[in-house]
C-alpha cells in the first residue's frame, strides 16, 4: 500500500498540537496512523512533509520489523511527529 501525497496533505491539515491517534484514526478510517513527539524520531531521518505543528514520516511494515521511511511507495502508514515548544 502506498500513501498518496494528497492523503498525507489531508492528514497534515487535520493535525493540531493536541491531536491524538484515536482522533486521527476516526477522521481517516483504514489509514494506520501513529502519533509521537518529533523528538522521538531519529534526527537524521528527513520528513516526508512538515507543518508548523508536526513533521510527517511514513512507516513500512512490509517486512518482519517496522521501519521509518520517507518513501511513499513502501508506506504502510503515517507517523505524526508533533513538534513541541522549545
Amino acid at each position: 500500500m502506498s500513501i498518496s501525497g494528497e492523503l498525507l496533505a489531508r492528514v497534515a491539515a487535520a493535525v493540531t498540537p493536541d491531536s491524538g491517534e484515536a482522533e486521527l484514526r476516526q477522521k481517516f478510517p483504514g489509514v494506520r496512523i501513529t502519533v509521537c513527539s518529533d523528538d522521538d524520531i531519529p534526527a537524521k531521518l528527513e520528513a516526508a512533509h512538515e507543518t508548523a505543528v508536526a513533521r510527517f514520516y511514513y512507516f513500512d511494515a512490509s517486512e518482519h520489523c517496522v521501519k521509518l521511511s520517507n518513501d511513499a511507495e513502501s508506506a504502510s502508514g503515517i507517523v505524526v511527529g508533533l513538534i513541541g515548544e522549545d
